[in-house]
């Protein structure tokens, strides 16, 4: 079933709970490294485990390769789609004596699992069921007794090696008689793995480290059906800061939850490529193209990853630095709309306006999120004042000072940032003090903070009238700020 020599990978998540950081970092390595090759991505849902998968974390999976802009070439495939399929090839290994029935409970077999673990014994299925008379087999079936089945585990070890961890090797008394169909049916994890791996000619099995475990049990089952075997590449977790496994706390919530927090998908996926990958320099912020064309397998690193939200965020505003004006805008829109700082009406009538803003307050924004709280002194007259920067300037050489420059801002006819500009340096020169005495205070009356954009830039953007009404009410209403 393998084509030639293309290269064909897929992503297959389990809709049982959320798509986050650690499945969005398989699926982007999948993708570029069939981008990387001309290739093949296919997206396949692993929903046999019915009682837990759900259509809306199905969903959420979509969405969020969707808005990471991981494009599938091939699916969504899904599993429970294809029962039939796998039934066969489960059939094909018990007529070729590799797999075989078993009668037993699963909740005995569990039973008695705890009580050697209990006694701080190993336990490992003892083929019970292999050794059944042809009587006793027909016993339970005459009973109706449910059955799993099993594959036969051969007396050999399995080798292989691994793109990024090297030689691996497990040996058979290690590996138990698995389960491949389930009392009810359904197939186990590594029976379907394989049989689609197989149907969909996977060229290479690209996927996290936890799942290592299961490649030499579906090597054994490659063998034994006598199918191509892809090769195998384990990525490396994903850790916390503190060098635990990552929880809610460090980043392992819902992909999606990083749009609304307002990150751009652009700066996640380049985040999420540098988790375990490097371009072998020292390279951090790399466009969707430059990850394309440098990816190998072979660079990433099989020690664990760390995940550093600081470093997201830092790279994330990066990506909004460099994004143009007028993307960046209709990628605030919503968080804009949504934080009540404009209508969708009133949105779209001051979109110059808006333009000009956004250039102004990008340097200063980290995610999207922080417009409301970098830029909402535009909008609103509402703001809090830093009351330990007002109280500074809050003396009464200070304040005449600003009364008197306020009748000057009065008298400026073109209120822009160059005509604003000349006023304060020429009212400095004039009171023999230095412009930052003046503009220092102004900005503070003005926007609450001691920081922002460029002052001048910032005044025009504001208008004239609400500056000057923020002015004289910073005078007139002081202990009440």
């Amino acid at each position: 079933m393998k084509r030639s020599n293309e290269v064909r990978v897929r992503m297959a998540p389990s809709p049982t709970g959320y798509f986050h950081v650690g499945s969005a970092r398989t699926a982007l390595y999948n993708w570029l490294f069939a981008r990387h090759h001309r290739g093949t991505f296919i997206l396949r849902v692993e929903d046999t485990d019915v009682a837990r998968s759900s259509e809306e974390m199905t969903k959420v999976i979509l969405d969020g390769l969707t808005w990471l802009g991981l494009d599938w070439n091939e699916g969504p495939y899904y599993q429970s789609k294809r029962l039939n399929i796998y039934k066969s090839y489960a059939e094909k290994l018990i007529n070729r004596g590799h797999a075989y029935y078993c009668y037993c409970r699963p909740e005995d077999l569990e039973k008695e699992k705890q009580m050697a673990y209990r006694n701080k014994k190993d336990w490992q299925y003892d083929r019970r069921c292999l050794h059944l008379s042809s009587a006793e087999r027909a016993a339970k079936e005459d009973a109706g007794i449910p059955k799993a089945i099993r594959f036969l585990v051969p007396a050999h070890a399995v080798v292989y090696d691994d793109i990024i961890h090297g030689k691996i090797k497990r040996e058979s008394e290690n590996i138990e008689d698995f389960i491949i169909m389930r009392h009810n049916n359904l197939p186990t994890y590594n029976l379907a793995c394989v049989v689609d791996d197989y149907e969909m000619g996977i060229s290479h099995v690209i996927r996290a480290v936890d799942h290592i475990t299961n490649t030499p049990k579906q090597i054994l089952l490659y063998e034994a059906l006598g199918l191509s075997i892809p090769q195998f590449a384990h990525l490396p977790l994903i850790l916390g800061g503190d060098k635990r496994k990552l929880s809610k706390r460090h980043g392992a919530v819902s992909l999606m939850t990083y749009r609304d927090m307002g990150f751009l998908p652009d700066a996640v996926v380049n985040y999420l490529a540098l988790l375990g990958w490097s371009p072998g320099d020292d390279r951090e912020v790399m466009s969707i193209g430059e990850l394309i064309d440098q990816f190998t397998l072979e660079r990433i690193n099989p020690a664990n990853a760390i995940f550093d939200a600081d470093k997201l965020e830092w790279l994330n505003s990066q990506y909004i630095y460099k994004a143009a004006d007028e993307d960046l805008l209709e990628q605030l829109k919503p968080y804009i709309i949504d934080a009540g700082l404009l209508s969708v009406g009133a949105f779209e009538e001051k979109r110059e306006w808006l333009l000009k803003l956004t250039r102004a307050v990008k340097p200063r924004l980290r995610a999207l999120t922080d417009i409301n709280e970098v830029a909402r002194y535009f909008f609103r007259d509402d703001f809090e004042y830093d009351k330990t920067a007002l109280e500074k300037y809050l003396n009464d050489k200070m304040l005449l000072l600003i009364e008197e420059f306020l009748s000057e801002m009065k008298s400026i006819e073109t209120f822009d940032a160059k005509s604003i500009e000349t006023t304060v340096r020429g009212f400095a020169e004039t009171h023999h003090i230095k412009a930052r005495e003046i503009i220092h205070p102004l900005r503070v009356f003005v926007t609450g903070r001691e920081g922002g954009p460029g002052l001048f830039e910032t005044l025009e953007l504001i208008g004239k009238d609400r500056c000057i009404e923020r002015v004289s009410k910073v005078l007139t209403k002081r202990e009440a700020l």
